[in-house]
């Protein structure tokens, strides 16, 4: 605790230290204006030459800071203004962004004395909320809760996980009623922040919708539309269609809809599916029936996409955990606490989570959505031949050569896991692991129904159980895709109105190799200014759908290299029985890998689709690293200690590169734009 708060007062506040003798000399209450700077009648500036838009003030030496005095931001003013002061010598001198709802991002470098130019870097017509620019400024004091919360946390962690430490030594035992309660402490965090932020959404969000003459309509609120025509019956949603869009007879050809949007021609919604002279929406319905529509019954109100995210984000998050436990009870028996609390911060990175937690639009919903149903799916899969208490004998499925299975968990998981194809159906593609993991009883099925011990009915009931669960939510989705788009499969993609004609793209092959190469190992771009990552460059062959990204899934979470070491851990999982298990997770990963290199294109989002099956394939080698070849709970050894060491450094990198990943400029939602003052305010951390 001394250590962090002499880190916070001293080395955080070194501003503050080094102009405690600065004379706050204001003489220069006025600045020089230059040609290309105007006042409003507001007060504000306004930009009318960028080659001439600075302002002057003399700085006497005994700060090496200025200050910039802005005023309260009108509709028409920057929110984020960019600055920078000239150097000394005529250079160009450091750029900066200033947001005014962070005043900490105020206070601009400036070491010289005499005359100084600070340029106001933004196109012209611009209205800059900057009343001033002060020299020779005092520095306050900087006290951050959240800087010391962080900095515990990483002590805490590194206290918690280095080699030496006590929770090395305690074994996981999932029944042990201590453990279960600091897994609830686990979650409780969580929770809270999952319950606040689902209240201030539906309290203060609003329905959102935005339009420019002679542009897109652009219209967030997918879901809620889509509940609204549940709710009334429709099968498309109850949009306006324009006259003019209607008739045309090729609305999909890019060419059409611009010469449309030109005449004014609106409203043209942009990524919502057109068929038929009806709008409907391409993401599959299941969040829509079971949340937003129900809530729109209840409030009247439209549920907002954030708070769906976060909901689903946080049942994903706890199911993980839960089937993440129980592999490793199977993989490793006598795992530690350690070992087993590093795996539980593993997956959820591996999974891509933090970049949809971050990124709550109508995009993320259905990713949200099936990590939730697949991880619960699977957890009560694995948990279908692990039942310490009797069952029922109606609800147990038992083949002589093979352990019993639990019917309704069996029931329940092809259930949920069904459900994807109503939400994201690639994550349907987890119902293949479920012959790895029944692989014993499927083979003691096909034995006892040969040597005549059982009947054709008793041996098909699990599956048959299994099947009609699948069913339940299968057949009335691909009704409700038939009934719209002719065709049980079509959820409306091909008909979106996007950048191209979607009815005819299709994704060039040259394409896909470099494509699966960047999802698995683009490498990171590392730059000077705040946050010390940037966007890689992806190019490629043809055009296609390409989002910006920091890195590859390997790059933001080396951990998954692990994986790599699978094959030769054959004879040590043979105990568990989930090599096959481990096996297929890897085999469909790449998989999917490539399989959305050839339909979907390149996406950040699209991680989330195999993030969590490599994470599965993963976990033997780490659980190998950290536990090495005998008891997890035994003293380790030099070289047990440095591959602990290595496994923390790797984990601590990873949760390093995703949280600066949030602050990346020019990602999808920027937090520089979506929220200036929490982004202006952790970059003064590192540039005051």
């Amino acid at each position: 605790m001394l250590v962090v708060l002499a880190v916070e007062c001293v080395g955080f506040n070194l501003p503050f230290w080094r102009t405690l003798g600065a004379s706050t000399d204001s003489a220069a209450a006025a600045n020089t204006l230059g040609p290309g700077l105007g006042r409003t009648d507001t007060g504000a500036l306004r930009v009318t030459d960028p080659t001439g838009s600075w302002l002057e003030v003399k700085a006497d030496g005994t700060s090496d800071y200025l200050r910039v005095d802005t005023s309260q931001p009108k509709q028409d003013a920057l929110r984020v203004i960019h600055l920078r002061v000239a150097s000394p010598d005529g250079g160009d001198g450091t750029a900066r962004t200033v947001a005014a709802s962070s005043p900490r991002s105020h206070f601009l470098k400036a070491h010289s004395a005499g005359v100084t130019r600070v340029w106001v870097e933004e196109a012209k017509g611009s209205v800059i909320p900057i009343e001033a620019v002060r020299a020779n400024v005092r520095v306050p004091f900087s006290f951050s809760p959240a800087r010391v919360a962080l900095m515990l946390g990483a002590l805490l962690l590194a206290a918690l996980w280095r080699p030496g430490s006590r929770l090395w030594r305690v074994a996981l035992d999932p029944s042990d009623l201590r453990q279960r309660f600091a897994f609830a402490g686990l979650v409780a965090p969580f929770a809270v922040a999952t319950a606040a932020n689902v209240i201030w959404q539906m309290r203060y969000a609003t329905p959102l919708s935005f339009h420019q003459p002679g542009g897109y309509t652009y219209d967030i609120d997918q879901y809620g539309h889509l509940a609204d025509a549940l709710l009334h019956g429709r099968l498309s949603l109850d949009l306006i269609v324009p006259d003019a869009l209607a008739a045309a007879p090729d609305p999909y050809d890019v060419t059409t809809r611009s010469r449309l949007l030109a005449e004014g021609v609106s409203p043209i919604y942009w990524d919502y599916a057109y068929y038929d002279g009806h709008w409907y929406s391409y993401f599959g319905v299941v969040p829509a029936a079971i949340l937003f529509a129900p809530y729109r019954l209840l409030t009247g109100r439209m549920l907002s996409s954030a708070a769906t995210v976060h909901l689903f984000m946080l049942v994903a998050l706890v199911f993980a955990w839960l089937l993440t436990i129980r592999l490793v009870v199977r993989l490793a028996p006598r795992t530690s606490l350690a070992a087993t609390s590093m795996m539980l911060l593993f997956v959820p990175l591996a999974a891509n989570m933090p970049y949809l937690a971050y990124r709550t639009n109508f995009y993320s919903v259905p990713f949200a959505a099936s990590l939730a149903f697949t991880t619960a799916g699977l957890w009560l899969w694995l948990g279908a031949a692990t039942l310490k208490r009797p069952l029922n004998p109606a609800d147990r499925w038992h083949m002589d050569g093979a352990p019993a299975l639990s019917l309704p968990r069996l029931g329940l998981g092809a259930f949920l896991i069904a459900a994807n194809f109503g939400c994201r159906p690639t994550f349907c593609l987890a119902a293949v692991l479920g012959i790895p993991l029944f692989w014993p009883q499927i083979r003691a099925m096909a034995a006892n129904l040969k040597a005549g011990r059982v009947g054709v009915a008793r041996a098909f009931a699990a599956p048959a159980v299994v099947l009609a669960a699948a069913l339940v939510p299968l057949v009335p989705l691909a009704w409700y895709n038939h009934a719209r788009f002719g065709s049980f499969v079509e959820f409306g993609n091909d008909y979106q109105f996007t950048v191209t004609d979607m009815t005819a793209f299709r994704q060039p092959p040259a394409d896909i190799p470099a494509m699966v190469g960047y999802y698995l190992a683009l490498p990171p771009r590392i730059v000077h200014a705040f946050p010390f990552v940037a966007l890689s460059p992806t190019p490629l062959a043809r055009w296609a759908f390409a989002e910006p990204m920091v890195g590859g899934l390997l790059v933001l979470c080396p951990p998954l290299l692990a994986a790599l070491a699978l094959p030769f851990l054959r004879r040590r999982l043979r105990g568990s029985g989930l090599m096959p298990l481990m096996t297929a997770a890897l085999t469909l990963g790449l998989f999917v890998v490539v399989f959305d290199a050839s339909n979907a294109g390149l996406g950040w989002r699209y991680m989330g689709d195999f993030g969590w099956l490599f994470a599965m394939a993963a976990l033997p080698g780490l659980l190998r690293a950290v536990n090495g070849a005998g008891d997890g709970c035994a003293p380790p050894a030099a070289r047990l200690k440095a591959a602990r060491i290595v496994v923390l450094v790797l984990l601590a990198f990873s949760v390093l590169v995703n949280v600066l990943c949030l602050f990346t400029v020019g990602r999808q939602d920027q937090m520089v734009a979506t929220n200036p003052a929490l982004f202006h305010d952790v970059m003064t951390w590192f540039t005051m």
